[in-house]
């Protein structure tokens, strides 16, 4: 397929491991290369596909760069990556860059910059939570980045508060929203999963997910037949697996990695607990609940209000709050009334968040700026 001049799009991502964000940027991706647009992608991290993505989707990883705490190694990082993604943006030549997550976007911000590139950010978490928290030079250095895109595109319409709170981010109207899609999972398989009931939690492992507080909660459970299956990879892995083992529940708490079916985790699960701290809006959960699976999520700031409410259809527990979240394991296990009280969605529910949608709405963003 011959693909059309000026259509030329380059991504910059951390990887493309198994994740719901690397999800959404196959998706993307396909997407744009099946709409005649000229697809890159550059991986910050040397990383494996989790998903597939079209032949003709052009793949670049910074390989062999992983910093240690050494400061001379530090500095010969920051020095390859910038140079090999200027690099890597000359020989492209892309009409728009478009990257995912904080580090991915100040790496793009600040080299679309220096080469005149249009260039579009997508944040999950707010301003609060990563870059206001650093000291006021660094802050400043960020918000530089993300004022000068030609559009952050958020989640939810709750972040456009987040970034628009007074002196940070002032031009608001470089703020656009489009809802992570709820994935059409492939049909369920019919065999079991695990030999006993479980409770599933799933995301990539890191300490934004606090997998490590649901798994002390869920050593208070009072019932004694439920395993917890953590779905996922990522950096915490090490530091989880040495917590199951000093508390002595490698038999009921299970770290099983990626897997490419998670509609039959869901079906089968008796719980999905998604215990972030923050979260800007979790598809993951809105999947679980279109599968019927009954749902507990941490009231985090961002929390799931674009899709829930509070005591109409969801069990929202407080961020942190360990025993709360104990309790509200414990009483969705044991009360099948609120358990069918529990989160919920419906088909109706999630009709515009459909992967092929919401790809269309990055696309009119897209030709929008261009």
């Amino acid at each position: 397929m011959t693909k059309h001049t000026g259509r030329k799009l380059l991504f910059v991502v951390n990887s493309l491991d198994g994740g719901v964000t690397e999800r959404m940027i196959a998706n993307l991706c396909n997407y744009f290369d099946n709409h005649e647009y000229e697809v890159s992608i550059v991986c910050l991290n040397k990383t494996y596909r989790a998903y597939f993505l079209g032949t003709e989707i052009k793949i670049s990883a910074l390989k062999g760069l992983n910093p240690d705490s050494r400061l001379i190694n530090k500095l010969w990082y920051i020095f390859s990556t910038f140079f090999r993604l200027i690099a890597l943006l000359r020989r492209y030549k892309p009409n728009m860059v478009i990257s995912f997550k904080t580090s991915a976007n100040l790496w793009a911000g600040i080299t679309c910059s220096l080469l005149t590139i249009p260039y579009v950010l997508s944040e999950r978490i707010t301003e609060d939570t990563t870059f206001i928290k650093l000291n006021r030079l660094l802050t400043w250095f960020f918000l530089k980045i993300y004022n000068n895109a030609k559009m952050v595109v958020v989640p939810s319409k709750r972040m456009t508060i987040g970034f628009g709170k007074g002196k940070h981010f002032k031009p608001i109207a470089n703020c656009e929203v489009i809802s992570y899609p709820v994935n059409q999972l492939r049909p369920l398989v019919a065999r079991g999963v695990h030999k006993r009931k479980f409770i599933l939690a799933a995301g990539r492992l890191d300490d934004q997910k606090s997998f490590a507080h649901l798994i002390t909660a869920f050593k208070g459970l009072s019932q004694q037949d439920v395993d917890l299956l953590v779905l996922g990879e990522g950096g915490e892995f090490p530091k989880l697996e040495a917590q199951i083992k000093q508390m002595g529940m490698q038999h009921r708490i299970m770290l099983i990695g990626f897997k490419e079916c998670l509609q039959d985790y869901y079906k089968e699960a008796q719980l999905f607990v998604l215990s972030a701290r923050d979260q800007s809006y979790s598809s993951i959960v809105a999947e679980a609940m279109n599968l019927g699976c009954t749902c507990i999520a941490t009231d985090c700031e961002q929390e799931l209000s674009d899709s829930t409410a509070q005591e109409k259809n969801g069990l929202l527990v407080k961020v942190n709050g360990l025993a709360h979240l104990t309790e509200a394991m414990n009483l969705a296990l044991s009360n099948s009334t609120a358990k069918k009280g529990a989160l919920k969605h419906t088909n109706q529910d999630n009709k515009t968040t459909f992967a092929e949608i919401t790809s269309a709405k990055w696309e009119k963003l897209i030709q929008q700026i261009l």
